[in-house]
């Protein structure tokens, strides 16, 4: 009698999700669950003592910090996004840099000819791909419909097994969405965020894996290119940021920094959904500070593979009536 594998394939029975079987953008990276879990693996893998991390950062990166009782100190960010060392990081020691809005290559090349450690973190820049030998992670859900996932560089592996994550359960925000609309998925996209706390480092799930394996990467990536050249080419002179776009590769937003009262709010009233990145830094810096001002008073305009010129059109519209 011929063996099969353990996990017999089931053949029949009701019909399941139908999605298209292309290609991971990242398919040799490690895949975890999600991206503080990432830092947590760099971190435990390295056996680092300390770590410097950006007062202008989302405040779930401390959770792997203070889970694993790592020392840590704030660093401050020029006006062009780039760090002030004026400090020294020992060998066991590193510095996380963040990719801000995926527009921040040239930095990080320039950072890597530094002798310290350092640890980038990718959330805002999918399609940035892993300098060689330098530990890197990505959080897919910041780009794609997506429950949680996570892409890992690490030039040390470790040898733990780790269980794998099941995602089902978080699905109901971007099910939402779809049969409703995006703001009466909203609070269950909320619940999903804390679901994701705390939880343990996982291998990604099945169904994540999957959902990654049913994306069309040059498509989105090429909109976004798009998207973002016609909001700057509009509105660069207002933009207090100073963006270099010759090196924009599938950013996650266009960074929109200028004082005017209740543009945000504004703007969300007219369905055009902007978030704060991040309300943390408030607690963590002082008014008189760059990363104050940037949380303050940035607008990160969408830019995704949801949308065509036509709403790019519309935002740049909104705006020119506000500033």
């Amino acid at each position: 009698m011929r063996m099969y594998s353990k996990r017999l394939k089931a053949i029949g029975g009701y019909f399941d999700l139908q999605l298209p079987s292309l290609e991971e953008f990242y398919p040799s990276l490690i895949k975890l669950n999600t991206g503080r879990n990432a830092l947590e693996y760099i971190l435990k893998v390295n056996g680092y003592t300390c770590i410097y991390i950006p007062y202008f950062t989302c405040e779930v990166l401390l959770e792997p910090i203070k889970k694993l009782g790592i020392e840590y100190y704030f660093y401050t960010l020029d006006k062009n996004l780039d760090p002030i060392i004026d400090f020294k990081i020992e060998s066991k020691e590193c510095l996380l840099y963040t990719n801000y809005f995926g527009i921040k290559q040239a930095t990080i090349n320039k950072l890597t000819d530094l002798d310290f450690n350092l640890i980038v973190d990718n959330s805002q820049a999918f399609f940035s791909s892993p300098l060689p030998g330098i530990d890197t992670f990505y959080s897919c859900r910041k780009f794609f419909g997506l429950p949680d996932g996570a892409y890992l560089q690490s030039k040390l592996k470790s040898s733990a097994k780790f269980e794998r994550d099941v995602s089902f359960d978080r699905m109901s925000h971007l099910l939402i969405s779809i049969d409703q609309t995006i703001e009466k998925g909203y609070e269950s996209f909320k619940i999903n965020n804390e679901v994701l706390s705390n939880n343990p480092i996982r291998r990604m799930s099945l169904l994540t894996e999957r959902l990654l394996k049913s994306i069309d990467y040059e498509e989105c990536r090429v909109i976004r290119n798009r998207n973002f050249r016609i909001l700057h080419e509009e509105l660069s002179e207002k933009n207090q940021l100073s963006i270099d776009t010759s090196g924009i590769n599938g950013p996650l937003c266009y960074p929109f920094l200028a004082v005017k009262e209740n543009i945000k709010r504004k703007l969300i009233s007219k369905r055009v959904f902007v978030p704060v990145f991040w309300p943390n830094v408030f607690n963590w810096t002082t008014s008189k500070m760059f990363e104050n001002y940037l949380a303050q008073n940035l607008v990160p305009l969408p830019i995704d593979h949801r949308y065509d010129e036509e709403d790019m059109e519309r935002m740049i519209n909104y705006l020119k009536q506000m500033i």
